[in-house]
C-alpha cells in the first residue's frame, strides 16, 4: 500500500546509518581531543569557569528568539512555492529540524528531519523541497554577505592576497550557484521518465512562483540577516564574558565563516570544526587560541540547550495538535 514506511529499507539501511552517526559523534570528539591536546585544556576550563549562569540562560533565551524569526522565515520560503503549511506546523517542523542537528550531519542534517515532517502536511512536495533549499541559501547567503562586509572592515590584520583569495572564493561560489540555477532551468526534461518530468514541472511551477515575488525573498533574506547578527551578538557576549574583547567588526569577519566552515559534514551538528576554524580565523588578530576555543564551547552549549528546547517544543505542540485534531 502507499503511505507505508518501508520496514525492509530502514532495516537495511540502520547500519550504515548509525556507522555514519558513530563516525561524525566520533570526528566531533577527536577534533576536540586534538585541541585540548595543543592548548592547555585548563586554561579553557577556567575561562568557561568566568561565565555566569544568568548570562548562559540570556543567551540561551536570546539564542531561541532569534530562531523564532527563523521559523517565521521558513515558513515564509516554504509557502512562496505553494507549500501551504499553517505557522503552527511550520515551527514544529523547524524546530524539530534544529533538534535534529543534534543527530544528523553538519549544520545541515536537521534540514532532512524538517523535509520530512513538512512533507507530510504540505499541499505541494514540490513546494516543501525548493522552499527548504531556498531556506538553506538563505542562510548561507547571510552569512557570507556579513563575512564580505567584516573583510572590508578589517582591511588592516588581512593582507591584500588574503583578501583577494576571499573574495575569488565567493565570487566563484556566486557563479556556481547561477550556473546550477540555469542548468535547472534550461536542462531539456523530455530525457526523463514521465513520472520525473512531472515530478520536475512541478518543481519548475514552484520555482516560478518564488520567483514571481521578488520582495517576499528580500524579505526573507533581510530575516536570515538579522537571525546571524543576532547570533553574533550573543556570541560577542559570551567572548567577553570569557575575557576575548575584540571589535565587533572583527567578530563580523570571523564568525561567519567559523559558521561556513561548520556545514563540512565530518563532525555532529559542527562541533570541533566551528572551535578550530574560529581558533584560526581569530590568529591574525592576536588572539590566544585558547579563548577563542573556550567561546566556541561556551556558543556549543548554547546550541545544544535550544536544539533540545526546541525537540521539546515540536514534541508538546505535536501531542496538542494530535488532541486537537482527534
Amino acid at each position: 500500500m502507499t503511505g507505508q514506511p518501508d520496514t525492509g529499507s530502514s532495516q537495511r539501511n540502520w547500519p550504515r546509518t548509525a556507522l555514519r552517526t558513530t563516525l561524525q559523534y566520533g570526528g566531533s570528539a577527536l577534533v576536540l581531543y586534538f585541541l585540548f591536546r595543543l592548548l592547555p585544556g585548563h586554561q579553557v576550563w577556567k575561562a568557561l569557569e568566568l561565565l555566569p549562569a544568568r548570562l548562559w540562560i540570556l543567551t540561551l533565551a536570546g539564542y531561541l528568539a532569534a530562531h523564532v524569526i527563523g521559523a517565521m522565515k521558513y515558513r515564509l520560503v516554504l509557502n512562496l512555492g505553494g507549500a501551504g503549511i499553517p505557522g503552527r506546523q511550520a515551527a514544529r517542523c523547524y524546530f524539530a529540524g534544529l533538534f535534529g542537528s543534534l543527530f544528523l550531519p553538519s549544520l545541515i542534517g536537521g534540514d532532512i528531519l524538517r523535509i520530512a515532517m513538512a512533507l507530510r502536511v504540505s499541499r505541494s512536495k514540490a513546494g516543501v523541497v525548493l522552499g527548504s533549499l531556498v531556506d538553506r541559501i538563505t542562510d548561507f547567503t547571510s552569512l557570507a554577505l556579513l563575512a564580505a562586509v567584516g573583510v572590508t572592515l578589517v582591511p588592516g590584520a588581512l593582507d591584500e592576497r588574503s583578501r583577494k583569495i576571499f573574495f575569488v572564493i565567493a565570487t566563484a561560489g556566486g557563479f556556481g550557484v547561477a550556473i546550477a540555477a540555469v542548468i535547472a532551468l534550461l536542462f531539456p526534461a523530455r530525457r526523463f521518465s514521465f513520472r520525473v518530468r512531472r515530478r520536475l514541472v512541478r518543481l519548475r511551477r514552484a520555482w516560478g512562483s518564488i520567483l514571481k515575488q521578488p520582495r517576499a525573498m528580500l524579505r526573507a533574506l533581510s530575516m536570515s540577516l538579522i537571525v546571524q547578527i543576532t547570533f553574533i551578538f550573543l556570541n560577542v557576549l559570551l567572548a567577553e564574558a570569557c575575557g576575548l574583547n575584540l571589535p565587533f567588526r572583527v567578530w563580523l569577519f570571523a564568525w561567519p565563516l567559523a559558521k561556513l566552515s561548520a556545514a563540512v559534514p565530518i563532525t555532529q551538528a559542527g562541533i570541533g570544526v566551528r572551535e578550530a576554524a574560529l581558533a584560526a580565523l581569530l590568529l591574525p588578530f592576536g588572539v590566544p587560541a585558547v579563548l577563542a576555543v573556550a567561546s566556541g564551547l561556551a556558543w556549543d552549549a548554547v546550541v545544544v540547550g535550544g536544539a533540545i528546547t526546541g525537540g521539546i517544543f515540536a514534541l508538546v505542540t505535536g501531542a496538542s495538535w494530535g488532541r486537537a485534531t482527534a
